[in-house]
């Protein structure tokens, strides 16, 4: 089974997944993000995100069935994916391999959003780099919050405003995995 945790940059996907992860040590944890970029080290990406090379969709997709028969352990996936003809094709993807997946939902309001990537520090030492990578998540921001309402059947949306500990409960009582 894949559990996916999604939700916009800075809603607590990989917090989530850690303390999820730290309950379930059986699970392995898979960042799709790492793909990405694998993939920006190669090739270019010409709109600025991986997300729209197929290639990373692809990959994303054969890496988690990999390890879901490699290993024959559950895999916790923290993933923004909020572009509706992708969500369909890597959902579509695991529904043809006949895999289970778990689809969590972040809801956050976009002005605690915006607080928390405010304080974000992605590269230590390089404020330049950190301006520029807030802008770009801070410029998503509405588009990952409308996107709650458009995640497809079967999506569980989580108040990601939450305590992580209350969220972690919730996502494990859902895939019947003993708190």
């Amino acid at each position: 089974m894949i559990v996916w945790v999604n939700g916009s940059f800075g809603a607590g996907k990989t917090t989530l997944v850690a303390e999820l992860h730290s309950r379930w040590p059986d699970a392995l944890v898979y960042d799709p993000e790492q793909v990405g970029m694998v993939l920006r080290d190669i090739v270019e990406v010409p709109t600025g995100d991986f997300q729209d090379l197929r290639l990373w969709r692809r990959q994303l997709v054969s890496l988690a069935l990999g390890l879901l028969e490699e290993y024959e352990r559950p895999v916790l996936a923290p993933m923004t994916l909020v572009d509706p003809l992708y969500v369909s094709e890597v959902f579509g993807a695991f529904a043809a391999a006949d895999v289970t997946v778990h689809h969590f939902f972040l809801k956050v309001s976009a002005t605690e959003l915006e607080r928390r990537l405010d304080t974000r520090d992605v590269a230590l030492g390089n404020p330049e780099r950190n301006a520029a990578a807030r802008r770009w998540v801070m410029e998503r921001v509405p588009r990952c919050v409308a996107a709650a309402d458009t995640m497809p059947a079967g999506t569980v949306l989580l108040d990601g405003e939450r305590p992580t500990a209350e969220l972690a409960d919730d996502v494990l009582r859902h895939v019947g995995v003993g708190t």
